[in-house]
């Protein structure tokens, strides 16, 4: 038997497997080696210097994120080859290891301080902190308080002292918060650097070393992408984190396991093991990082692969039940059905429930169903309440109206994936069905829409679906082929008709992400892979960043004016036309912002440059604003824009204006138009005058 799927239990963020504990090399690190990152790199450059005692190195070394985000692993790695490279032959290591990992009872301290007697082949002082909320062993005071006192004895105490610390963001503002309050300008000032260092800003100083503070470096570890390879090369950390979680040497061969063919965590396994399926998957799980600005961190990522290949069970099936052994009995309650003349909501579902643990369809686990309620009481009206197929459709559909069937670790996550569902995605689009033939799209659905026996017929051939899906495809043409029956629709016409379209829909669901997953067809995909290469263009080849700013710049502008309300503030609804009073300046330009990479992460969102001087403004071209501009171009009324996208576009506007209204020289070639008149009031000299307007010309 192999060691996956049951080994990829303890992959998940809610076990053992996705908690890191300071040199606890059987924590949190599921797979076999370190996944590298380009923080690792750095860190790594950073220890060779201290052990060479090169100068200015920074000796105050800031690790800021979340939980999940690999910092323990960081600092773990990082004493490592500090241990190694300053000769201490595992001396440093064994100090620290016998302080983070206490006897039972004991609780891990905050801060670990090492003398140079400890460790005398470093002969430099060290102090640790692995969670600055942590206050055990600590001297009273709030999480805060501690950071900037600690902060404070790093920067005064010896000059060869070493200060590493792992901190969230929220203890970062609170310290900062304390320091003003109580008027300690040098901290706050220091705080504030380190604060403005981690944000995703055009203007953010340098964080290694730190602007202003040359002995401190920080790092934002929420910044990088995990699916993106390192600058150093190799493979990205999730691609490599996949790779081992499907290893053919730590499973058993497709179909041999207790549930055979129908398994689906294998049959998931065996479409993973090929490298387009896992390209596809990594370019969807890439894309929902662009399109929602939220990182999958390393404990999203072990319990998105333990999930995705080991199934989420509840507590009252087991957590520890082996995913195969769980297949095996879906498959023999689903075997049970013929020797039951009314349905089992147990029984009738266990197809169902196979089918929505293949990866593809666990992935995108939303399926709705409008009226739950219409649903039901069309089925009675057809007297049609013995048919499995039928009544297990409908129990798995009443099973999805909540998330219990996602991991609570990442269940916000897997919602937010809904709009990248392949079920969604363009009908004009193509989809590869096999390495040399597409389909479009919109001929699937038109298929499906006559039958599910004609859309099975049109995909068969090509033979992507797998055992599970091919079987709830046969009961769903039987069932759809029995509701077209004069008997049946004779009945309630009306309730057939719906019952059918619901079935149809819900088989050219299942199709449509069947193939989408494979080849990450998903919707607005054009638009994806364009806002992917402007974040992934370099400086000096931004064409598409142009492009783009040349859009932005259209919306911004009312044809060849800028217009600014002087009858309200932002936020305040517009008044009718006739009690509007506009400034009309000249046209404001929108220009690229060039990124600034010296000793900072990639910024995962590029900015733009509105306006020039003081009144310069930037704004951040969001996935949201970059889709809006396309479909501006595609058609798309402005009255349609998001919200997101008009609040954006509003607040730049407001902060532009604020500049512009009180520059005297650009004043002398504006004009104001008072309500609805054709007419506009303009300086001229020492003295105002009145001139009929040509709206045509914009300005």
């Amino acid at each position: 038997m192999g060691e996956f799927p049951i080994g990829l239990i303890g992959w998940a963020g809610h076990h053992a497997g996705g908690v890191r504990r300071l040199f606890d090399s059987s924590s949190g690190r599921p797979t076999s080696g370190v996944l590298r990152t380009n923080l690792l790199d750095r860190l790594d450059d950073w220890a060779r210097e201290i052990a060479e005692k090169q100068p200015q190195v920074p000796r105050i070394i800031l690790l800021v994120g979340g939980p999940g985000n690999g910092k323990t692993e960081a600092i773990d790695i990082t004493i490592g080859q500090l241990d190694r490279m300053s000769g201490s032959a595992g001396k440093l290591m064994e100090a620290l290891a016998v302080q983070f990992l206490p006897a039972p009872g004991r609780s891990v301290p905050r801060t670990v301080r090492l003398s140079i007697d400890e460790s005398a082949s470093l002969a430099r002082p060290l102090v640790l902190v692995q969670d600055a909320s942590v206050v055990a062993g600590a001297p009273s005071g709030s999480p805060a308080r501690l950071l900037i006192s600690e902060l404070e004895d790093a920067l005064n105490g010896p000059s060869n002292l070493i200060y590493l610390c792992c901190v969230n963001r929220g203890i970062l503002d609170d310290a900062l918060t304390l320091a003003l309050e109580t008027g300690d300008a040098a901290s706050a000032r220091l705080l504030e650097t380190i604060a403005a260092s981690v944000s995703l800003s055009p203007t953010s100083p340098s964080c290694w070393p730190l602007a202003h503070f040359e002995e401190v470096a920080v790092w934002p570890m929420d910044v990088e992408s995990l699916l993106v390879s390192p600058d150093s090369g190799g493979e990205a950390a999730a691609r490599s984190l996949l790779e081992q979680a499907v290893s053919p040497e730590k499973w058993q061969r497709h179909g041999e396991c207790a549930a055979g063919p129908h398994c689906p965590f294998c049959t998931s396994r065996d479409q993973l093991s090929k490298e387009s399926s896992r390209e596809a998957l990594i370019r969807i799980l890439r894309w929902h990082e662009i399109s929602t600005s939220r990182r999958w961190s390393f404990r999203d990522l072990f319990s998105l692969t333990s999930y995705l290949l080991a199934g989420h069970r509840n507590t009252e099936s087991g957590d520890n039940t082996d995913p195969c052994e769980w297949a095996a009995v879906q498959l023999g309650l689903d075997g049970e059905l013929s020797q039951l003349s009314k349905p089992s909501k147990t029984k009738s579902v266990a197809l169902f429930e196979l089918l929505a643990a293949s990866y593809e369809h666990a992935l995108f686990g939303e399926w709705r169903h409008t009226n739950r309620a219409q649903f039901r009481q069309d089925i009675r009206d057809l007297s049609m309440e013995t048919n499995h197929t039928l009544m297990g459709l409908f129990y798995f559909l009443q099973s999805r109206r909540s998330t219990a069937h996602y991991p609570a670790t990442i269940a916000a996550s897997l919602e937010s994936m809904s709009h990248l569902d392949p079920a969604l995605a363009d009908p004009d689009g193509d989809i590869p069905v096999s390495s040399k033939s597409n389909l479009t799209i919109r001929d699937i659905d038109i298929a499906f829409s006559q039958s599910v026996e004609a859309g099975f017929d049109l995909v068969r051939k090509y033979q992507f679906l797998n055992a599970t899906e091919a079987m709830v495809l046969r009961r769903l043409g039987d069932l759809d082929k029995a509701l077209s029956g004069s008997a049946t629709r004779r009945k309630k016409p009306a309730a057939a008709l719906r019952v059918q379209a619901t079935i149809r829909d819900f088989a050219c669901r299942v199709v449509r992400r069947s193939l989408g997953a494979k080849s990450a067809v998903v919707p607005n995909e054009s638009i994806l892979r364009a806002y992917q290469q402007i974040g992934d263009e370099k400086e000096g080849q931004g064409r598409l960043l142009y492009d783009a700013a040349r859009r932005v710049e259209e919306l911004l502008n009312t044809g060849d004016a800028f217009e600014v309300s002087l009858t309200t503030t932002f936020g305040q609804p517009i008044p009718p036309e006739q009690r509007r009073a506009t400034l009309v300046l000249p046209r404001r330009a929108v220009r690229m912002t060039p990124q600034e990479l010296n000793g900072r992460p990639k910024s995962p969102i590029r900015f733009l440059r509105v306006g020039s001087g003081s009144s310069e403004q930037s704004i951040a071209l969001t996935y949201d604003l970059f889709k809006a501009v396309i479909e501006l171009d595609r058609g798309l009324s402005r009255a349609s824009l998001p919200k997101t996208v008009v609040a954006m576009l509003d607040a730049a506007k407001a902060r532009l204006s604020g500049p512009l209204v009180r520059d005297a020289e650009l004043l002398e070639r504006a004009r104001m138009r008072l309500g609805d008149s054709r007419a506009s009031i303009m300086a001229y000299r020492d003295t105002f005058v009145a001139r009929a307007e040509d709206r045509s010309s914009g300005y």
